[in-house]
C-alpha cells in the first residue's frame, strides 16, 4: 500500500517509530541476542542431507518420548 509507506517515513522522520532495542534482536545463526546474523561470530551450521536427518531423528525420538 503506497500510503502507508508515506505514513512509515513520515513517522520515521518525526521520531515517532519505535526503534529495536539491541538487545531484543535475535541472530538466526546462534539464536544468541544483540546481533543479525550477517554480523555473527559463531560458524554458520551445517543444513546438509546429513544433518536435517539427524535432526529428523531427534524431533521423532523426542515426539516418542525416548
Amino acid at each position: 500500500n503506497p500510503n502507508r509507506n508515506v505514513n512509515l517515513v513520515a513517522a520515521r522522520a518525526e521520531g515517532n517509530v519505535p526503534r529495536n532495542n539491541g538487545n531484543q534482536i535475535r541472530c538466526y545463526n546462534c539464536r544468541g541476542l544483540g546481533h543479525f546474523a550477517r554480523n555473527c561470530t559463531v560458524k554458520p551450521r551445517r543444513r546438509d542431507a546429513a544433518y536435517l536427518q539427524t535432526q529428523l531423528l531427534i524431533a521423532q525420538k523426542e515426539e516418542a518420548g525416548i
